[in-house]
């Protein structure tokens, strides 16, 4: 009884191992009616053991077809930095740019002088010297000396001139008329504009 009931048992394992093994797609007949070259390839990338080699009409031996086994290769990962071609890649934050701070250009000195301007006593025109767009000074050159036209001139010059007169304080022609030199004064605003707009 025991032994017929193992038996049975055991007919019945092999049956249902048979059916499973029978019944699974990819196995089986249709493995063994693949031609030679296209038989799934061992692990090493060569043909299965015993399997022939298959030649080429030409008589060449082709090359393995890709094994249906083989997995594809991992994606690389978000931190693997690509190789450059130079030699290995250190990777570092971009510099950021150099801002130089250059000294602003100095002013160029430059002279400008005025028109000869002809009035009651005789003539002069006006030299100014500029930095930049700025007059840091004025002279009036040609203006007659000695006598009473020169006092006139001492007297203009005085107001007018230098470094600290009045054409540098207003940098403009728009000076007030030195008393008892009208003329004199006239003239050197007439140059000193002429000069200005030269300028």
């Amino acid at each position: 009884m025991r032994r017929a009931l193992l038996a049975i048992t055991g007919l019945a394992a092999g049956t249902t191992a048979l059916v499973v093994l029978k019944g699974a797609p990819g196995t089986g007949q249709a493995a063994q009616d693949l031609p030679a070259a296209l038989a799934p390839a061992a692990p090493g990338g060569s043909p299965a053991p015993g399997g022939p080699t298959p030649t080429s009409p030409g008589g060449a031996t082709p090359s393995a077809a890709p094994s249906a086994s083989a997995k594809p290769s991992a994606k690389p990962s978000a931190d693997r930095k690509p190789a450059s071609r130079g030699g290995t890649r250190t990777s570092s934050a971009p510099a950021a740019p150099k801002t130089t701070t250059k000294a602003p250009p100095k002013p160029t000195t430059r002279t400008v002088t005025g028109p000869s301007v002809s009035y009651e006593y005789g003539s002069l025109q006006v030299r100014i010297t500029l930095s930049g767009s700025r007059i840091v000074d004025a002279t009036a050159i040609g203006m007659p000396l000695g006598g009473q036209s020169g006092q006139r001139s001492d007297d203009v010059q005085a107001r007018y001139s230098g470094s600290s007169g009045e054409v540098v304080a207003k940098q403009s022609a728009n000076l007030s008329t030195v008393s008892g030199a009208t003329y004199t004064s006239t003239a050197y605003k007439q140059s000193l504009q002429a000069a200005i707009d030269k300028a």
